[in-house]
C-alpha cells in the first residue's frame, strides 16, 4: 500500500489522466484506479479531487441519463487540463529519474 502523503502528490494527476481517455464518472474513475493497483481508493476520496480540477478548471461535467438509474455526472478535461497534465509528465520524468538515482546509488 503506497502511504497517504506519497499519493496525495499525484492522485490528482492520476485522476486527470484517466479522464483524458475517456469522459467517466466518479465511480468508473474509483474502478480505474483500482485496477491499475490502489484498491484501497474509495469514492469519498475522489469527489473532492474532482471538485478542485473542476474549480481549477481542467476538467468540466456535465449530466447524462442512465439506463439503470439516476443520471450521472460525467467528467471530461479541457484544454487546460491537456496542458496541466504535459506539465505533470515533465515534472514526473525529471523527479523518477533523481530519486531513482538515489535509490541506486548513482551521482
Amino acid at each position: 500500500m503506497v502511504p497517504s502523503q506519497m499519493l496525495k502528490g499525484v492522485l490528482e494527476e492520476c485522476v486527470l489522466e484517466i479522464i483524458s481517455r475517456d469522459d467517466l464518472y466518479g465511480y468508473l474513475i474509483v474502478e480505474e484506479l483500482k485496477g491499475y493497483g490502489f484498491e484501497d481508493i474509495v469514492e469519498g476520496t475522489i469527489y473532492p479531487i474532482l471538485l478542485r480540477l473542476e474549480k481549477k478548471s481542467l476538467i468540466v461535467a456535465d449530466y447524462r441519463e442512465s439506463e439503470v438509474g439516476p443520471r450521472r455526472k460525467y467528467y471530461k478535461i479541457t484544454p487546460e487540463g491537456l496542458k496541466q497534465l504535459k506539465v505533470f509528465y515533465e515534472n514526473w520524468e525529471e523527479l523518477s529519474v533523481i530519486v531513482d538515482k538515489i535509490i541506486n546509488n548513482k551521482k
